[in-house]
């Protein structure tokens, strides 16, 4: 991937995750983090608190060490959580609503 890409993407993914490692550590260990999202049942993980675990590895990396499958997930994520702010429910209390707590798991706190 060109540098060029690789900075725009970087950058995406750094406008969206506003959680620290320790912070998305401490949420995807919580019984509200797993209980919302996605899996394919038998009480697999959901995509989303994978996705958490995920982000906290790309985290932690150096930005020389990402590779491929490290910049593919951070587009993901962006894209996710650039969908997901437009579904912002209108009259639910935000701050235990299963949006918000589905976006914690992809590492962006719409609440900070």
């Amino acid at each position: 991937m060109a540098d060029k890409d690789t900075k725009q993407i970087r950058d995406e993914f750094d406008d969206v995750v506003n959680m620290s490692p320790k912070e998305l550590e401490n949420w995807l260990a919580t019984d509200e983090s797993q209980s919302v999202g996605q899996s394919s049942g038998d009480g697999e993980e959901s995509t989303g608190h994978s996705m958490g675990r995920r982000i906290v590895e790309i985290q932690k990396k150096k930005a020389d060490d990402l590779d491929d499958d490290d910049l593919a997930a951070m587009k993901k994520v962006h894209g996710y959580v650039a969908r997901h702010l437009e579904q912002k429910p209108k009259k639910e209390d935000i701050e235990t609503s299963k949006w918000r707590y589905s976006l914690m798991n992809w590492g962006h706190d719409p609440l900070k």
